[in-house]
């Protein structure tokens, strides 16, 4: 059973503030079961988008975590702004994330390579 969106995203924004870094919910999307995506910004004005990875990427042991990719890394927010315009059409239910920090270490999940 994967943990509630809403209670991922409310962890999230605790470790966040917890590290002395600033977190903001975008866009609340479902609460159950709703997608994030993570746009993490830098000082020089980039952005990272970090989206739920593919069902492809999970072991099998993995069923019930949640897991991302980096979509597009420190990219022009222009650029992240139409991705996440695009996905909002396809998934009206979706969270977006928006944290301020330079290092995350390991708050985000990554799904790994191959």
């Amino acid at each position: 059973m994967r943990l509630r969106a809403d209670i991922f995203v409310s962890a999230l924004l605790r470790r966040v503030f917890a590290s002395g870094d600033f977190a903001a919910v975008e866009k609340k999307g479902a609460e159950e079961a709703g997608a994030v995506f993570i746009r993490q910004h830098f000082r020089n004005g980039l952005e990272t988008l970090y989206a739920p990875a593919p069902q492809s990427a999970f072991d099998e042991g993995q069923a019930g975590d949640r897991l991302f990719e980096i979509r597009l890394s420190r990219s022009d927010p222009e650029a992240v702004r139409a991705m996440l315009e695009r996905e909002r059409k396809f998934d009206p239910d979706l969270w977006i994330v928006e944290l301020e920090a330079e290092e995350l270490g390991d708050m985000i999940p990554l799904a790994r390579d191959g």
